[in-house]
């Protein structure tokens, strides 16, 4: 109890010190104006300062009488330059100041260009540290000119030599500059030995070359072999042989390409290997000519180009557009509790009694018992006597029930991992687990997952966080007011808290019209929709299977993307795009998470039927490395609604309350779900144990303020757009002419409306035609007005009635 009311008391004072700090954000607009405002400012601090050195002595008497309108200054820049002049030059550091006019360039420059800023650090330490070395150094050659040096760098001169003399101020000066040398230009003792030796090996091999007994020397024409040399740049050749004669002619192909590589400032500081071919005759008998092969290793040169804009540009940050978003703060969740669990110890007490009393009456003998109490039941952990068959006491739920007198006894024979036997009793007082409790954990917030989810709280009171990008999909089922659509809250209150907009959407299919609306407000935040629909809650039936099937194409072409890149899943792609290794005029970008959330499936299957389940199916099979998950709600889990084909593909299950064990094995394969208490009490499974849980309750206002906080704040233009999707019966222009419908068309509309059922296969079987003619005959009959549009699996509605009023129909046609 101590433990966790002082783990709270920790998450209230981080909280607390987390919203206390605001720091102000600048915006990339402040840094181009402010970028723009220093680099005018060091093209006036230039005209300046060559100024002073032409009119510098006419304007020091001008200095002091900055406010007198009457004095006259012929600084380029007025009185404010002269200031400044006498102030940075003068009375600072001479020629040296200079030096500011690139400190202030580079700072300006690099903010208008959104470059990281970082780098500017090294800059401005190693140009203060030159500007005091070149003032002291003026100030120590140039004693009768005090404006090369400075009066700082004067001053500084005479204080060194006062305490080191001239000797010492030399060797200051001159360890300031081996400093310099060693750490900014980077010249080691190494690389000048490195120098001297390889000078030392071109010299031998120029040797070398030299005819012996006579032989005519190699024909070179140093001019041309200079203008190649400035052709080939960076090239470096390796010929084998001594005696050769280069055909500038042969090379010209390969020259002029290379020079135009080596003219690409991306390229160019890459070396490239030339290997001439050499075979046994030309090294006995050399020739005019040598084939030379380029490698232009292209890995080498992307990933050379992707270290430099990392360098330069910092890693893509995805949420750049939304820079100022800011998360929502737990303080708009309500706190329902103390956070503490209440212990009853009579309760312990008598329900302990009460379990080894009914065992005992069967003659079943216990060793050891315990127990831990959670927000709503309590485990008994008991190990039994030696010789004590496990099946002889799972077989005594019922009894125990009874002797309790307690609804949702549940008995786990054996505890996975552990060498007891539990049995779980609800409590008659359970405490109600908040959603603020669950967020402000530090399990929650500590959690390094990609879609961490906070479901509420174990039986030994600790807080259960679970990655959905692991599951990979979730499959809830429970009877109607057991907590699902509390649980779906609680699932997307979590993202809300741990992923920002740009990370993650959300597709929200809704048939019960009333669960996730409240999310309409972030629309433009995280969700996402096809391009031609209204509300981005899907609301509609008729609009799931679209959305369906543009998720399945979203899928394919995120697949492509990972093709394209080269590697595996969604986080390894969006790791290489951050890292600028992915180029995005080639169609890359950073692909979000996508969530679909379906809260009633079973009444999606009742009306859509295959037409939902082969995509559900498709999606829970494919989708789980390109990012898309799927959370599915139903109420009751029968095998008509969870099909073998989607249940395969959903290992993590949540079952709230149920009414049967049917149902209970339906969602878990085990028995178990019927025996909960309700009101949140859910068991959890990811194919290994199942793990009862205590879901966090979140209410209607609390999910109101999360969503008003998110949509207040700056969004996208639109919501996430999904691929449009074509289906089969989309796209056709229906014929409007009455001259070009079909000479069966009359015939047709009499079966239609004779049989009051408008689809192609009805006009096959009793026409005798084709699919194809008999489709066009349906969309002739659509155009007209006699049947209705398509409906996925359902035949379509006929719009008259009877035969007179078809009558009627082509009467009116005729007349017009």
């Amino acid at each position: 109890m101590a433990k966790t009311t002082k783990t709270v008391s920790l998450d209230k004072k981080k909280d607390s010190k987390t919203e206390g700090n605001n720091p102000i954000k600048i915006t990339k607009q402040h840094k181009i104006v402010f970028g723009s405002l220093l680099v005018l400012f060091s093209i006036a601090l230039l005209f300046t300062f060559i100024s002073f050195y032409i009119y510098g002595h006419q304007d020091q008497s001008a200095v002091g009488k900055l406010t007198d309108r009457t004095e006259t200054v012929h600084n380029w820049l007025g009185k404010f330059g002269a200031f400044l002049a006498d102030l940075l030059v003068y009375k600072g550091f001479g020629l040296a100041a200079f030096i500011f006019v690139r400190l202030f360039f580079l700072t300006g420059m690099y903010m208008v260009l959104g470059v990281s800023l970082k780098k500017l650090k090294s800059i401005w330490f190693w140009n203060l540290f030159v500007i005091i070395i070149v003032s002291i150094l003026f100030g120590f050659f140039a004693t009768s000119a005090p404006e090369l040096g400075g009066t700082i760098g004067f001053e500084l001169n005479l204080f060194l030599q006062d305490y080191i003399g001239k000797t010492g101020t030399l060797l200051v000066l001159l360890f300031g500059s081996v400093v310099y040398i060693i750490f900014k230009v980077k010249i080691s003792p190494e690389n000048i030995q490195s120098f001297f030796d390889n000078t030392k090996k071109e010299i031998k091999a120029d040797l070398a070359t030299i005819p012996l007994n006579g032989a005519k020397s190699s024909s070179y024409n140093l001019e041309e072999f200079a203008v190649l040399e400035e052709e080939i740049d960076d090239i470096h050749l390796k010929i084998n042989g001594s005696q050769f004669e280069i055909n500038k002619e042969a090379l010209k192909p390969t020259i002029s390409n290379s020079s135009d590589i080596n003219r690409d400032p991306i390229v160019k500081p890459l070396a490239m290997q030339v290997t001439p071919i050499v075979s046994p005759e030309i090294i006995s008998n050399p020739v005019d000519t040598f084939v030379i092969e380029t490698a232009p290793e292209e890995d080498i040169i992307e990933e050379n180009l992707a270290s430099r804009l990392v360098a330069d540009f910092g890693l893509f940050d995805p949420t750049l557009d939304l820079s100022n978003y800011k998360f929502p703060t737990i303080d708009l969740l309500k706190e329902y509790s103390t956070g503490g669990i209440t212990i009853n110890q009579e309760e312990l007490e008598e329900n302990k009694n009460r379990i080894v009393d009914t065992l005992r009456n069967y003659k079943i003998e216990i060793a050891q018992i315990k127990a831990t109490v959670g927000p709503s039941v309590t485990l008994y952990e008991i190990v039994p006597e030696a010789g004590i068959r496990i099946s002889k006491i799972k077989s005594l739920e019922d009894d125990i029930a009874l002797s309790l007198s307690a609804l949702g006894i549940r008995i786990i024979a054996p505890i996975p991992g552990k060498g007891t036997i539990g049995i779980e009793v609800p409590n008659k007082n359970p405490t109600m687990v908040s959603m603020k409790s669950v967020i402000g954990s530090t399990k929650f917030q500590e959690a390094e997952m990609e879609l961490p989810i906070a479901l509420g709280k174990t039986i030994s009171n600790e807080t259960f966080v679970v990655d959905l990008a692991k599951m990979p999909h979730l499959l809830m089922a429970g009877a109607t007011g057991q907590g699902k659509s509390v649980g779906l809250n609680a699932v997307l209150t979590s993202l809300l808290y741990k992923k920002h907009p740009a990370e993650v959407k959300f597709v929200l299919v809704d048939p019960k019209k009333v669960e996730l609306t409240l999310f309409n407000k972030i629309e433009r935040h995280y969700l996402a929709k096809l391009p031609d629909m209204d509300d981005a809650i899907i609301t509609d039936n008729a609009k799931v299977v679209n959305t369906l099937n543009s998720l399945c194409v979203e899928m394919d072409n995120r697949y492509s993307l990972l093709k394209d890149a080269m590697v595996r899943n969604i986080k390894e792609y969006n790791d290489k795009f951050k890292a600028r290794k992915l180029n995005p005029e080639n169609g890359h970008r950073f692909l979000p998470y996508i969530v679909l959330v379906v809260d009633e499936f079973a009444d999606l299957i009742m009306t859509a039927g295959k037409e939902v389940e082969v995509p559900i199916a498709r999606l829970a099979q494919l989708a789980r490395a390109i990012g898309i998950h799927l959370i599915i709600a139903t109420q009751r889990p029968s095998v008509n609604v969870i099909t073998g084909l989607i249940k395969a593909n959903f290992p993590a299950r949540i079952a709230f309350r149920v009414t049967s064990k049917i149902d209970s094995r339906t969602i878990l394969d085990t028995q178990g779900a019927d025996q909960l208490i309700g009101r949140g009490d859910m068991l959890y499974t990811n194919g290994n144990d199942v793990v009862r849980v205590q879901c966090a309750f979140i209410d209607t206002p609390e999910v109101e303020k999360i969503t008003e906080f998110i949509g207040s704040q700056k969004a996208y233009a639109t919501a996430y757009l999904l691929p449009e999707f074509v289906g089969e019966e989309s796209g056709i222009n229906l014929d409007m002419d009455i001259s070009d419908r079909d000479t069966l068309f009359r015939e047709a509309a009499e079966i239609i409306v004779n049989a009051q059922q408008g689809s192609a296969s009805l006009l096959q079987r009793k026409l005798k035609l084709g699919y194809n003619r008999a489709g066009r005959l349906i969309d002739q009959l659509e155009a007209a007005g006699i049947v209705g549009p398509f409906e996925g699996s359902k035949a379509r509605s006929v719009n008259i009635l009877d035969m007179s009023s078809l009558d009627q129909f082509f009467n009116n046609e005729q007349n017009n």
